[in-house]
């Protein structure tokens, strides 16, 4: 990105929105999406959800073993079944991707290995699969991809498991793989400070998506506010 394509392009926004409801969210996103301009900021959005399992565009029946009491939600976004929970962090990326001059490879390129440089920092070493999205740690996926691509502009984003209840994970099969592992940053790192894990997430994307950014950060605790 050129020093004149930053001249005009706002700063990053960040979205520090706590526990929202999956569908209160995605519903959100995808308004944001549709109503954003040549001109809007790219945002990020830290988010967690109460306990839900969401399907893909190529999810599967089969893939979703046992649903219990948590709802199945349909969602636009790539991929196929995953499960969403407490202690789960959850970061929505909006991008404007041929603002920034990527392709769709080139962003999950880069999501996968801002979170790769994230656990490093934490002394855990993974690592990413060619033909599974998302980051691993030996065999066991520690972080989950999700995105849809309109117009240019991407919405979904990833999950990282940091300090959460796995169990729901057995009930299906993570994003269509059978026996697929789980883990979570706390089976590594037993004391995170999730604020500063927030932080050093946050810095590395916007780094590895080279994305316009200010020394303070516009940062809201809300959705934005947009009729359906």
């Amino acid at each position: 990105m050129t020093a004149a394509d930053t001249a005009v392009v706002p700063p990053v926004r960040i979205r520090n929105l706590g526990q929202v409801d999956y569908l209160d969210c995605y519903h959100a996103m995808q308004r944001w999406t549709d109503a954003r301009q040549a001109d809007t900021a790219d945002e990020l959005w830290l988010v967690e959800h109460p306990p839900v399992f969401t399907q893909g565009l190529a999810g599967k029946a089969e893939h979703l073993l046992e649903a219990g009491d948590i709802p199945v939600v349909q969602a636009d976004r790539g991929g196929q079944i995953t499960y969403h929970g407490p202690g789960q962090r959850v970061v929505y990326v909006l991008v404007d991707l041929q603002r920034l001059g990527l392709g769709v490879r080139d962003l999950v390129t880069a999501i996968e290995q801002a979170l790769i440089r994230l656990l490093a920092q934490y002394g855990v070493v993974a690592h990413a699969l060619p033909k599974a999205p998302g980051v691993y740690v030996g065999a066991a996926k520690i972080a989950s991809l999700g995105l849809r691509v309109r117009r240019f502009r991407s919405y979904h984003g990833l999950a990282l498991n940091i300090d959460m209840d796995l169990a729901p994970f057995d009930r299906i099969n993570p994003c269509g793989l059978a026996g697929q592992a789980m883990t979570q940053l706390k089976a590594h790192v037993p004391v995170i400070d999730r604020a500063q894990l927030d932080a050093d997430l946050l810095a590395l994307l916007v780094e590895g998506l080279d994305l316009p950014s200010a020394r303070q950060a516009t940062i809201q605790s809300s959705l934005p506010t947009l009729r359906a």
